[in-house]
């Protein structure tokens, strides 16, 4: 008998983004395994806050696909900077979740993606109601995060979601994390869990380094999610970028109509790109930057893993467990997250000393050595078969 198991999450693709990349990454790698997958999440509409064109007017999508099955549905998008809206967006998913489950035959097994704080809750107290399985991915440490962010403050609301993060960790049969901070974390209130350390590892074949530099300048890149926490605008008004050396930005969120209308020397802007087109553009570039305004406990970018398997050195300005990785990997160079005049003194530097210290085939070579997708997923698909 074909093994079954259903997962939960907030973000699939079409929508863009490190949550999706690794979502549907596990569909795929599961459904290579021999499980029987289907994923349920919500109509499309991350980062805009608007479902995507090809599925609105619909309340309910169930489509078939390589892997498996996905079912997508409603919910009442929004990224509004309010909390109440956001909030609204959250609970309307977590209300198609409970009509799924009481209309819907379920896997024994489910893997449920828990950011956001509320959809995690709901679907967790969902497999327990109906006697499920639970395997619990922590890809950011929620409340915790948004307290060091800045966007939660301490008080009756901050308690609850603590007391709902706590009520996952303890009715979970399995806790994934993405980083040994995350596991260390929750450790400190169940001990006695089942933990799996599932690094955000792509599943893509590396590209060869063909390219070769024509010109002297010296281009850096950012290409993700244009937020508060990534601060880029914030940036592109503190720095100054030398006569040879210029930033290039891809992505949405946010912030993005602020940068589309800021103009300082050096600085370029082009948007939202596929994830293909994006890889083939990114390798006519020198150096990825990866920034946090503030370090955030847990937090280590899928960027380090994906754009290193390009062959990108990484400039790493967001501090914690992703800092040392870079380092002990050899994957670039790490500036002190929120130190600005140290940013800038490295800009500084390398716009006369150059990139001959991290070479990009020997960035990709340490990158695929040190992150085997196939091998931590092997060791993970043994231990949902534990569960």
């Amino acid at each position: 008998m074909q093994k079954e198991i259903l997962l939960i999450t907030n973000y699939f693709p079409p929508e863009k983004g490190a949550a999706s990349n690794r979502m549907f990454s596990l569909a795929e790698g599961l459904a290579n395994a021999g499980f029987k997958v289907k994923v349920v999440c919500p109509l499309p509409n991350y980062p805009t806050g608007k479902i995507f064109k090809d599925y609105k007017r619909k309340i309910y999508l169930a489509e078939n696909v390589s892997f498996g099955k996905i079912t997508r549905l409603w919910v009442w998008s929004s990224n509004s900077a309010n909390k109440f809206f956001r909030l609204l967006s959250m609970f309307s998913f977590s209300i198609s979740l409970v009509f799924f489950f009481i209309f819907t035959k379920t896997s024994k097994k489910i893997f449920i993606q828990y950011s956001p704080v509320f959809v995690g809750f709901t679907a967790v107290c969902l497999g327990r109601l109906f006697s499920k399985k639970i395997i619990l991915n922590i890809s950011d440490l929620w409340p915790l995060a948004g307290l060091e962010m800045g966007i939660l403050k301490k008080g009756w609301y901050y308690s609850l979601l603590v007391k709902m993060e706590r009520y996952c960790y303890r009715h979970s049969d399995l806790i994934v994390g993405q980083s040994n901070e995350i596991l260390q974390h929750i450790s400190n209130f169940e001990k006695e869990k089942p933990f799996f350390l599932y690094r955000n590892i792509p599943n893509f074949e590396a590209p060869a380094i063909t390219i070769q530099k024509s010109s002297k300048e010296i281009k850096i890149v950012y290409a993700g999610l244009l937020g508060v926490a990534q601060g880029i605008f914030e940036i592109c008004q503190r720095l100054t970028f030398p006569e040879n050396v210029s930033f290039h930005i891809y992505g949405a969120g946010p912030e993005v109509e602020k940068i589309k209308v800021f103009q300082k020397q050096n600085i370029h802007f082009y948007g939202e790109l596929e994830r293909d087109t994006l890889h083939q553009e990114l390798q006519e570039y020198d150096i990825v930057f990866i920034p946090l305004i503030k370090r955030i406990y847990g937090s280590v970018p899928s960027k380090i893993f994906e754009y290193t398997r390009l062959g990108l050195p990484v400039l790493y300005f967001a501090g914690g467990e992703g800092g040392d990785i870079v380092e002990k990997e050899s994957l670039g160079w790490v500036v002190p997250v929120n130190d600005f005049k140290a940013l800038q003194d490295f800009i500084n530097t390398i716009s006369t000393t150059g990139l001959e210290s991290f070479p990009k085939e020997v960035v990709q070579k340490n990158s695929i050595s040190a992150f085997d997708f196939q091998k931590q997923f092997e060791a993970f698909t043994v231990s949902i078969n534990n569960v």
